[in-house]
């Protein structure tokens, strides 16, 4: 007969995840997560595989909210250029934010601590990226053919400008000492969508 799971395993992903997105990979030890979790190593093992693919799921599972978070902001219909106002504004209160500055961005803090040397990681970061640009070229071509954005402005460069911007004001977030950086920087990339 085969023995039932004694721990719910999405819950236990979902610990993972804050513990990596708060102290990062190497800085994480299976230790940490069998304390933090509250589970065997072999429960780990068994469930997850070893450390570096439970970060990689955790990776996945975080990159699955935050990506559908941003469907939903940037896909309603309506006028596009708006959400992208919304949702550049919001990068930069979170950065701001003390829940969030100290963490960052988990996919921005792996693009940090991995991305030059596990090539794992670093798929899934630019796959998360690439996904992010998408729905941000999306919604700014979508602004375009609306007559929001001016015909001259190039709707792939901009959702790469945002981008960039974007993860950006999450790791200058982490350090600076007020919200007026990371503000200003949102609010000038912002005028370039006039």
């Amino acid at each position: 007969m085969a023995r039932t799971k004694e721990f719910d395993p999405e819950a236990a992903l979902q610990s993972a995840l804050q513990l990596f997105w708060q102290r990062g990979y190497e800085a994480t030890s299976m230790a940490d997560l069998v304390e933090h979790l509250g589970i065997g190593r072999a429960s780990i093992y068994a469930t997850f595989g070893n450390k570096h693919e439970l970060y990689l799921k955790a990776l996945d599972r975080y990159s699955e909210n935050r990506d559908s978070s941003l469907l939903h902001e940037l896909s309603q219909p309506g006028a596009a250029l708006p959400a992208v106002r919304t949702a550049v504004r919001r990068f930069a209160a979170e950065a701001n934010a003390d829940e969030h500055r100290v963490k960052g961005c988990f996919i921005t803090n792996t693009a940090a601590e991995l991305g030059p040397h596990d090539p794992a990681a670093a798929r899934r970061v630019e796959a998360s990226w690439d996904h992010f640009e998408t729905l941000l070229h999306s919604a700014l071509t979508r602004a375009q053919a609306q007559g929001e954005l001016p015909a001259e402005r190039d709707p792939r460069a901009l959702a790469r400008m945002l981008l960039v911007l974007m993860q950006g004001l999450r790791v200058v977030g982490k350090a600076s000492k007020g919200p007026g950086r990371v503000r200003d920087a949102a609010e000038q990339a912002l005028s370039l969508l006039d």
